[in-house]
């Protein structure tokens, strides 16, 4: 995935599938550390990318997650 500083960095979409669903987003960097979190109520849709300071995304509860290689499901 490429930066945020192209305009072309890759988006992932996280949709709730039951209320109370968090997403975190984690730095970059020699120690990984959450820098930025938020919840989702069911049915609720969050559209996040890749940039400078994120490296990695964590989804707990029940969601679709949504990317240009697929959807996975948090229950299976």
């Amino acid at each position: 995935m490429e930066h945020e500083e192209t305009g072309s960095a890759d988006y992932v979409v996280i949709k709730a599938k039951s209320s109370g669903c968090q997403v975190f987003g984690l730095t970059r960097g020699q120690d990984t550390k959450l820098h930025h979190s938020e919840k989702l109520d069911k049915g609720e849709v969050l559209i996040v990318q890749f940039t400078e300071h994120t490296s990695g995304i964590k989804v707990r509860g029940k969601a679709l997650v949504m990317t240009k290689h697929g959807v996975v499901d948090t229950e299976e």
